[in-house]
């Protein structure tokens, strides 16, 4: 599934090739927003601007109207100059959105909505959205407060919840606790405040740095087996969590006993 920082470029790169058009023509292969173009035409409208919040997508329309898009796991956006052949199967394609300049393509994407702003901000998934981990405007202390609300559950499995943090995913899940030097599998109640703040802080800064596209080689993400960079170490994998999302971690370097990676241990080493 795409994390924050891929879904950020991508609003960065669509709002640079139609932010201030006009649109000329929209498709759509899902009947809820045909219905909706039929009543309230996008068509004519002028794109104010794209933006992400958390995982989710905001293409902004002059007269009220927003679309969202979740990219899930398969789902892209793709800009092509008119005429341009796509890279992907037309089969694929979800939406078109073309302007005289552009044509913005998605392709898998399995949800979308046409909405108001009003009514955007009253759907559940938007409106009860934790802090986006990119925004501007972040607090870590506030998130590490909601972390901690999560007392009897895994440290990973907090930062996953986005309810709790938006924009976090699997690999920077993986990244932030290895930085942070934090056992994955640690209980948050066992952790403390600081604990906590430098695995939020460790997230910040890596997903922000992948978002303006200063990416360095991943520590332990899809690393399993391989050793350490730190240490030598090589790196463990294990399916976490209800969704049996994949962890990968370096035993050594953070304080994780147990092949199973269950029972009593050190949940943390230094910084």
């Amino acid at each position: 599934m795409p994390e924050g920082d891929t879904i950020f470029r991508a609003a960065r790169t669509l709002n640079q090739a139609l932010a201030g058009r006009t649109v000329t023509r929209f498709d759509s292969v899902f009947s809820h927003l045909t219905r909706v173009d039929d009543t309230s035409p996008v068509r004519g409208r002028r794109i104010e601007r794209v933006d992400a919040r958390g995982k989710h997508l905001l293409i902004w329309f002059s007269g009220d109207l927003v679309l969202r898009t979740h990219m899930r796991m398969h789902g892209s956006w793709h800009i092509y100059r008119p005429g341009e052949r796509w890279q992907r199967p037309r089969a694929d394609m979800r939406i078109v959105i073309a302007t005289p300049e552009y044509e913005a393509v998605a392709f898998s994407v399995p949800v979308a909505e046409l909405t108001t702003a009003r009514d955007l901000e009253r759907t559940a998934v938007v409106r009860d959205l934790g802090p986006d981990i990119l925004a501007d405007e972040f607090d870590t202390a506030d998130v590490a407060r909601r972390i901690e609300a999560m007392a009897a559950g895994q440290i990973a499995e907090a930062l996953l919840d986005q309810f709790v943090v938006a924009g976090i995913g699997n690999i920077f899940k993986s990244e932030s606790l290895f930085a942070a030097r934090v056992d994955p599998f640690a209980p948050v109640a066992e952790l403390s405040r600081a604990d906590i703040e430098r695995v939020v802080d460790a997230a910040r800064r890596l997903m922000r740095a992948s978002a303006t596209q200063r990416t360095a080689p991943f520590s332990v993400y899809g690393r399993a087996g391989r050793p350490c960079r730190r240490c030598g170490t090589p790196i463990s994998r294990r399916k976490q969590g209800e969704q049996a999302r994949v962890t990968y971690w370096c035993a050594k370097c953070q304080g994780v006993s147990g092949a199973d990676s269950s029972g009593p241990r050190s949940r943390v080493r230094g910084a």
